[in-house]
């Protein structure tokens, strides 16, 4: 708004300017060149005509070449001010008439989310929302892009999320809770204007630095998240080091059962076998749930599907028999060997990955772009010359955690040329970047975006527990309402949802072990689902009643 009011303000300079210079020099010509001196009101009377096209008066016509020339060059004067004037003024006017703005207010809500500004996390949250059926409304403070969001049919009000009254505006009072996701000190100050207005509503706040977390208790948060922290650590685990030579982490559903990712390393004993040929349920008992090619997630899997260096398996079992078929999928020459691993980005996910790996033998290169404690390598990333001073010819992986996800695309295509068998580990900010990432030359993505959903997800409603809030899918503990009655294979839930029940909870207990044929679901059961976040978002819509 500020631009075109300034536009607006140059504009009507230059009609002012060019006014008084033609009426100058008009008269000037009346009194010189067509020797009829008037005064200085009349040559501006007919400057005037000549600009709005509505005639010359008792002046026309003229007897000298100059002054026909002067004219002309008026009329074409006066047609470019009027074309600017639509540019200028008309169009963006006829704008703000038309596109509708975003309302101040919202009425008639209860038990909704309060979403205190738009980031690509809360968008993913509001996609969580949306698969739940639950109202929200998003508080954004920029005038334009609450309009904008208006337009793309996002619950939207305009107004300042610090401010009690905008945040009256959006129904808090009967709200079920409150999310701030902007700058670390404007969330406390969100969170303390939350806490006025309505003091019993549930507040969560999204931190970068989290020395700030007591910062936001203090001002009334009840949950303080930190997902880049988390990401970061979980980063980490995907390396494989001297100390810890399990590729991955599981999650936990049971004392003894646990949903993994397990990755093909190219000399392990299942390379380049099919799925056939392994035999993976016969040989270890896991439940195979589904597996990543480049990036991709397939359920189920196809008997032919051929098991190549860096194929991605989700399976279910029992910790002994995960154990075995991590055992049979790692690579004996990564396990022992000693590892150079170069961490590019030293922010919040940089530096929580470099306290993990830290505690490990590794050999730790942390390269950014400004000087810092324990940066080792000053430069940009995308250079290779910077690359190759932080040892990237001859490192075994690289973490990436830089700030924006061009730069990690560019960085992820220059590492894999200069080390073809370097093990690849980003961040990506956003969802949509994460299969870029993957052509690029990636082993392994993951969206700060997704996590950060989950998080909140999480958090805000009770009814569902998310396991797994780091991994490349879901695992979800949630009612099935809607399976009651019903046997897995009535429902054909992998069919319908791409998601897998790996266990059933019933009186408390886990149920791992039963017969999708024959178990049939009561009305109180809650299920451990496994799947990507759209098929968990399929099997909400569908199953969870």
């Amino acid at each position: 708004m500020a631009f075109r009011t300034r536009r607006g303000v140059y504009y009507l300079a230059l009609v002012v300017l060019t006014t008084l210079v033609f009426t100058a020099v008009y008269n000037a010509g009346m009194a010189h060149w067509e020797n009829r001196p008037q005064p200085l009101y009349r040559s501006l009377e007919v400057v005037i005509q000549t600009f709005t096209t509505t005639g010359y008066g008792e002046d026309a016509p003229w007897q000298t070449f100059r002054m026909n020339a002067l004219a002309i060059v008026m009329q074409l004067t006066g047609i470019g001010l009027i074309l600017t004037a639509v540019d200028v003024l008309a169009v963006p006017w006829l704008r703000d008439v038309l596109t509708p703005s975003a309302p101040e207010s919202m009425a008639d809500l209860r038990d909704h989310v309060v979403i205190c500004g738009h980031t690509p996390h809360t968008d993913t949250f509001i996609t969580e929302l949306d698969a739940r059926d639950r109202e929200y409304v998003l508080v954004e403070a920029d005038a334009d892009t609450a309009r904008e969001l208006h337009e793309d049919d996002y619950q939207v009000i305009h107004g300042d999320p610090e401010s009690t009254q905008t945040l009256e505006n959006a129904q808090v009072q009967s709200a079920v809770a409150v999310v701030a996701d902007v700058a670390d000190d404007t969330n406390a100050s969100i969170a303390l204007a939350a806490r006025d207005a309505a003091p019993e509503v549930r507040i969560i706040t999204l931190i970068q630095d989290t020395d700030l977390a007591q910062y936001h208790r203090v001002a009334g948060a009840e949950s303080v998240l930190s997902p880049r922290q988390l990401l970061g650590e979980s980063l980490a685990e995907e390396v494989p080091t001297t100390v810890r030579t399990n590729l991955d982490a599981g999650v936990a559903i049971d004392e003894d059962f646990e949903v993994i990712e397990v990755t093909v390393a190219a000399d392990s004993d299942l390379a380049d076998q099919t799925f056939a040929e392994a035999r993976l349920r016969e040989r270890f008992g896991v439940n195979v749930i589904g597996v990543w090619f480049d990036g991709q997630f397939e359920t189920p899997i196809e008997p032919g599907d051929v098991l190549e260096d860096g194929t991605r398996l989700l399976v279910a079992g029992e910790y002994s028999q995960v154990e075995e078929l991590r055992e049979a999928t790692t690579s004996a020459v990564r396990r022992f060997s000693s590892q150079d691993i170069v961490l590019a980005g030293y922010g919040d996910s940089g530096k929580a990955a470099y306290e993990a790996l830290a505690r490990t033998s590794s050999r730790l290169t942390v390269l950014d772009i400004e000087a810092a404690k324990n940066v080792d390598v000053i430069g940009d990333a995308r250079d290779p010359d910077v690359l190759r001073e932080a040892g990237i010819e001859d490192a075994s992986a690289l973490v990436l955690t830089v700030a924006d996800d061009t730069t990690a695309i560019f960085t992820t295509l220059i590492a894999r040329e200069l080390n073809p068998d370097l093990q690849i580990v980003v961040r990506a900010n956003e969802e949509e970047d994460v299969q870029k990432l993957y052509r690029a030359g990636a082993d392994y993505v993951q969206s700060l975006a997704t996590v950060s959903g989950r998080m909140l997800a999480s958090t805000a409603f009770e009814d569902e527990e998310v396991l797994a809030y780091d991994k490349q899918i879901s695992v979800v503990r949630m009612p099935a309402a809607d399976l009651t009655g019903e046997t897995l294979v009535e429902a054909d839930v992998r069919a319908e949802t791409g998601s897998t029940v790996v266990a059933i909870i019933r009186d408390e207990a886990t149920i791992t072990e039963f017969e999708p044929v024959e178990f049939t679901f009561r009305a109180d059961d809650e299920v451990v689902v496994a799947g990507t976040d759209d098929a968990i978002t399929r099997f909400e819509r569908q199953f969870s009643g």
